[in-house]
């Protein structure tokens, strides 16, 4: 039922764009990396870069990294969530069991992660942290950064049901290359640094989405 419902809201309810999906390749060890707007942003994600190759190819959905303590906080709620293919990060601290399952994961398919950790309350693209980095220096995935725009005005910090009338951009952006930080083996430093270069191509895109909205208003 999840592709209606988020056809509804974000193709209906809310003008959606999107900008480059055809760089989205659909190929095992494939990490996205996104900014972080609103509590819903893995869903346009899924849907609109995975649909509808995924109706017939189920596998091509991404796994989420998702907040244990608010996605994971009963066993109903952790069963209801593995059905949306998220796994449990704990916040605050190196979560081994989230780099192994994330690991596992990557191999046979598609993961997203949004670096920042939080949500932005200003809609800014914000600092990553290394978390993301080591993951990448892990497996060695293919690094996909996607920037979106409008999310956290459908549904802001604090509300609980989203709006509607707003617009929505996704951009999907090249593959960010690595291997010259990567070389410099695996560290805390390497991580922070892919990290770094990742999310500046997210907030450079950012800046072109919205000189697109301001060009169409």
């Amino acid at each position: 039922m999840a592709p209606p419902c988020v056809f509804l809201l974000f193709g209906v309810l809310n003008r959606t764009r999107v900008y480059g999906r055809r760089r989205m390749s659909h190929v095992p060890n494939t990490l996205i990396l996104s900014n972080h707007q609103s509590m819903i942003d893995s869903f346009p994600i899924a849907y609109y870069l995975f649909f509808p190759e995924k109706t017939f190819r189920p596998h091509l959905a991404p796994w989420n990294a998702a907040a244990a303590e608010n996605f994971f906080k009963n066993p109903l709620f952790a069963w209801v969530f593995h059905q949306f293919k998220c796994i449990p990060v704990r916040r605050g601290r190196r979560d081994l069991r989230a780099m192994i399952r994330s690991a596992s994961v990557l191999r046979t398919g598609t993961l997203t992660l949004f670096p920042e950790g939080t949500r932005s309350r200003n809609g800014k693209v914000g600092r990553g942290r290394a978390g993301a980095g080591m993951v990448i220096l892990q497996n060695r995935p293919q690094v996909v950064p996607i920037t979106l725009e409008g999310l956290d005005r459908v549904l802001p910090i604090g509300a609980r049901l989203p709006r509607v009338g707003q617009r929505v951009s996704i951009y999907v952006g090249r593959p960010v290359p690595y291997d010259d930080l990567a070389a410099e083996g695996r560290s805390r430093k390497s991580a922070q640094q892919i990290v770094n270069r990742v999310m500046e191509r997210i907030a450079f895109q950012q800046r072109v989405l919205r000189r697109l909205r301001r060009a169409r208003a």
